[in-house]
């Protein structure tokens, strides 16, 4: 189990135990070190494995790729693999899990992984992808307003790839989603999971997202 009232802290106060997991894929085999106080310290979380075996590939080229809430960074390393031309931005808020990912990347050998806090991110970057299994428990405000923030980053042409539980409100972010002017579709649905794909805004889809 993650120490879910932690994890999205910038400095969890869960004591240190550092951990391992194994996560095998049909294309990636790397074993990530982990620790408490981060996102599903002790399993590659089963939404997760969801979204990076049935979500996309990663689009080719020197593009740049996003995993938002990166936690220790199964995510990030996969689309690096996938894509060693790419940069892959592994944000997050957490402290501990940063450290993490940075770690995980370079024993692997991911040389393209640039793990930052969002205030780092460069404010004109331009994503041809973002994956994320977003932290669902911040609260709905809080969840929006990321949504908001990092899908504004997609390029005209760019897809971001969410997995959500279904028990979670999947349907109703989905909703929520396409309502703001981010066009929504599911792309699959196992476990009690929904896999979202959700395009960049257009000028008619922004407008038609604005409140009254």
């Amino acid at each position: 189990m993650s120490d879910p009232q932690q994890y999205w802290a910038n400095r969890p106060d869960a004591a240190s135990r550092p951990g391992e997991v194994s996560l095998l894929l049909p294309d990636v085999d790397l074993r990530l070190t982990t620790d408490r106080g981060v996102f599903s310290a002790n399993q590659i979380d089963r939404g997760t494995r969801f979204l990076l075996l049935d979500g996309p590939p990663p689009p080719g080229g020197p593009v740049d790729l996003m995993d938002l809430g990166c936690g220790y960074g199964p995510i990030a390393c996969t689309l690096a693999t996938r894509n060693p031309e790419a940069t892959v931005w592994a944000v997050d808020v957490n402290e501990r899990a940063r450290e993490l990912c940075r770690a995980n990347a370079l024993a692997a050998g991911l040389d393209g992984v640039r793990v930052t806090t969002p205030d780092e991110v460069p404010d004109g970057l331009s994503l041809a992808g973002l994956w994320s299994n977003p932290p669902i428990r911040i609260g709905k405000k809080a969840l929006h307003d990321l949504l908001d923030r990092w899908l504004s980053h997609l390029a005209p042409d760019g897809t971001a790839h969410l997995v959500v539980q279904r028990h979670l409100g999947a349907d109703s972010l989905a909703k929520w989603l396409d309502a703001r002017g981010w066009p929504t579709t599911r792309r699959g649905s196992r476990k009690g999971f929904r896999l979202l794909d959700v395009g960049s805004r257009t000028e008619t889809s922004a407008n038609r997202g604005r409140p009254e």
